[in-house]
């Protein structure tokens, strides 16, 4: 019940609310309001707790909107925001609407700048522990030139004219590809928070800002942490997943997993013997624990064929040489300019770094070893190859899980011995 007015507009003093007469309130069974006047009300809820809250009338319908707690809001300040709202009240606005407003706004800003800082907190921190790089990017190079922008107002050639200036004034290329992508994931999760309905990134393809050069990228131990983390979570076929997982497990050409056969498979020896490579030898690819895992899983997907990756449509054959270079690319990850042939050189450069004989390497890889050393060279490494596909997987392992990994160093293989 509201308290009386006078006739000048003014509270009745005697029945207006006092702080002192606010403190007495105590709770009781069921919330109770007083009235101070005007709709404005302080509820008292069982809890002992106490809320402003204002009422009125609007288009001849009741509505009640929550001012804020006593004595955050002290009973000076509660009327003051009551009589902001009773003006929106006076031009037909509705006060409680315009919070609801507001209190969504606050939870998914429509401003470049503000929703990069909820993207960061919500998805990127969550997935990665060191975020410094991601946000150097935003803080120097997309929050100067569409940080005030509406999500909704950034366009394909905004995109374009950040990477441009990136590379006209740094001659950074890569940096400016690594941004497009920071653009692409960010307006990726505007999307997916029906934000937005359209990725200004995911218009500009790749190779249009920069073509790196494929026998460069290797991928970082985190990279390949995210990856991996990304196939699990696709949407792609559990045989595609258990692929990809094997060419980076076994380094084997992609050619060579999508020809092999179960008969190739010796389970008891964990061998898959390839009876000719794209060198035109045979090849022996001595299988770890969590290949031999992959493998089985992969047995009971074939469902009979004789192909380890049977095709979708028929048993009788393998799947095309495309399909998991099309499952790549129609997944959602956050590697720039990656390749499935990088798998072989991202296990071969962290194989060296972490102290593995070159020529071990070389030969798990099924490399031709040119020169003299070629000639006289017939060592096959079969005990070392072993042992270093398994901490390869090991390693892999880890990666995936998020582990930090320090790089162990193994003691040289000998050239010319077994």
């Amino acid at each position: 019940m509201e308290a009386p007015w006078s006739q000048h507009g003014h509270r009745d003093s005697a029945m207006a609310l006092t702080d002192t007469a606010i403190k007495a309130l105590k709770p009781r069974v069921t919330a109770y309001a007083k009235a101070d006047g005007h709709g404005l009300v302080i509820e008292v809820l069982p809890t002992g707790s106490k809320v402003w809250r204002l009422r009125y009338r609007l288009s001849g319908r009741q509505e009640k909107v929550t001012i804020g707690p006593y004595p955050e809001f002290t009973l000076a300040e509660a009327r003051d925001k009551a009589a902001d709202m009773r003006r929106l009240v006076a031009r037909g606005e509705s006060p409680a609407a315009t919070k609801r407003r507001e209190k969504a706004a606050a939870r998914n800003p429509d401003i470049v700048a503000e929703f990069a800082k909820v993207w960061m907190s919500e998805v990127v921190a969550k997935d990665r522990k060191d975020t410094t790089q991601i946000q150097r990017y935003i803080d120097k190079d997309i929050i100067p030139a569409i940080g005030n922008r509406r999500l909704s107002e950034v366009k394909p050639a905004d995109v374009l004219a950040i990477c441009d200036r990136i590379k006209k004034h740094r001659g950074a290329d890569q940096t400016a590809l690594q941004v497009r992508g920071v653009i692409k994931r960010m307006y990726a999760y505007a999307v997916a928070r029906q934000l937005v309905q359209f990725n200004p990134a995911a218009a500009i393809e790749a190779r249009y800002i920069a073509t790196p050069n494929a026998r460069e990228r290797v991928l970082s131990a985190a990279e390949v942490g995210r990856l991996f983390r990304a196939i699990d979570q696709s949407n792609m076929r559990r045989s595609l997943k258990l692929a990809l997982r094997l060419l980076m497990l076994t380094m084997v050409r992609k050619s060579d997993l999508i020809l092999a056969r179960w008969e190739q498979i010796d389970f008891d020896a964990a061998e898959w013997h390839i009876p000719t490579t794209k060198t035109g030898v045979p090849h022996i690819v001595y299988l770890s624990v969590q290949a031999i895992a992959l493998f089985e899983e992969a047995r009971r997907l074939a469902c009979g064929s004789e192909w380890v990756l049977p095709s979708r449509s028929t048993l009788a054959k393998p799947i095309d040489r495309a399909t998991l270079n099309v499952a790549i690319k129609a997944m959602d990850h956050d590697l720039d300019s990656f390749v499935l042939h990088d798998f072989r050189r991202t296990a071969s450069t962290h194989l060296h770094e972490s102290g593995f004989a070159p020529d071990v390497i070389e030969a798990a890889l099924a490399h031709t070893i040119g020169g003299v050393r070629g000639v006289y060279n017939r060592a096959q490494y079969a005990t070392q190859r072993r042992d270093m596909l398994q901490e390869w997987a090991n390693i892999v392992d880890r990666w995936a899980a998020g582990a930090k990994i320090i790089p162990a160093k193994f003691p040289s293989v000998r050239t010319g011995t077994r």
